[in-house]
């Protein structure tokens, strides 16, 4: 039973990881990355700024419900593990994130020099 319970709180919490960790390791990074969506929308679609305001808007509130989503997710879970339990998914979070990192990393290296990143 315990088993299942932390594959599920493993597999609810899989999704939630890459919010958690973005990349550049800080929240304010997350506000960079839509404004590079939305810049990249605005050239390639040719958005008036109507357009662009209302898009920064939909993408700041999706933000802020995907933050609520995940901090009901992490206070649910709380009630459900124990201490250890929750300390061993912290860990196993910490682990998937370095494992992402090196993957990211490599990926980065593969593009400066001019190789293909090969679907895994």
């Amino acid at each position: 039973m315990n088993k299942k319970i932390i594959a599920i709180a493993i597999a609810l919490a899989l999704p939630l990881t890459a919010a958690a960790f973005p990349p550049g390791g800080g929240r304010g990074d997350m506000e960079g990355r839509h404004a590079q969506r939305i810049e990249r929308l605005t050239k390639d679609l040719d958005l008036t700024e109507d357009q662009r305001t209302k898009l920064e808007s939909i993408f700041k509130e999706q933000h802020e419900k995907y933050r609520a989503i995940h901090e009901e997710t992490r206070s649910r879970m709380q009630e459900v593990l124990n201490e250890e339990q929750m300390q061993k998914m912290e860990a196993l979070k910490q682990q998937r994130h370095e494992k992402w990192q090196e993957k990211r990393q490599e990926r980065r290296q593969e593009r400066k020099s001019g190789k293909t990143v090969d679907a895994q």
